[in-house]
C-alpha cells in the first residue's frame, strides 16, 4: 500500500488523503487512501477521487472479502475501452488476488480494482493510476476553461 501511495504522491498535482484516527474523516475511512488531482493541495469540490485503496469491507461492498487479515483493494477509474479490454465479459470472483477485475459496486461506471496487487498486476495498477490521474487533470483543466 505504501509503495502505491508513494508513487501516486510523485504524480504532478496529486493529492493523497490518508485519513487516520482523530481526523475529520469518518471512522470507516481510517486506514484507506483517496487520490485526487489537486495542484493547489485542496480537495476539489464536487469531484470524486480517481483512485482509492480500501482496507476493509464497506456497507454494500463485501464481495472482495477485505475484512480478512492482510487484504486491501486498489480501485481505479478507467475509460470504457480500457475497462472492456481489462475485464472482458466472463464471470468474476471479486475476492481473487493479483487480478484486474471490474469493481464489485462501480464496475458499471468503468471502475476496475485489484485485491492485493502483486507481481502480475503491480505495474498495471501504477499505469492505470497514472492514466486516471492524467484524465482527472484534463477534466480539471476543462472545468477551469469553461
Amino acid at each position: 500500500m505504501e509503495q502505491i501511495i508513494t508513487s501516486v504522491r510523485g504524480f504532478d498535482g496529486a493529492l493523497v488523503l490518508a485519513p487516520e484516527p482523530g481526523g475529520d474523516a469518518p471512522e470507516i475511512a481510517w486506514g484507506d487512501a483517496f487520490f485526487y488531482y489537486a495542484p493547489d493541495g485542496e480537495v476539489p469540490q464536487a469531484v470524486q477521487p480517481y483512485g482509492t485503496i480500501v482496507t476493509k469491507n464497506y456497507p454494500g461492498d463485501v464481495l472482495s472479502d477485505l475484512d480478512a487479515p492482510g487484504r486491501l483493494r486498489v480501485n481505479i477509474q478507467t475509460d470504457r475501452a480500457t475497462f472492456r479490454q481489462l475485464t472482458g465479459e466472463s464471470s468474476v470472483d471479486y475476492a481473487a488476488v493479483d487480478t484486474v477485475l471490474p469493481h464489485p459496486v462501480y464496475g458499471a461506471q468503468g471502475w476496475v480494482c485489484v485485491v492485493n496487487p502483486g507481481e502480475r498486476t503491480y505495474d498495471t495498477v501504477l499505469r492505470l493510476l497514472r492514466a486516471a490521474h492524467d484524465a482527472a487533470r484534463a477534466r480539471s483543466e476543462r472545468r477551469r476553461q469553461a
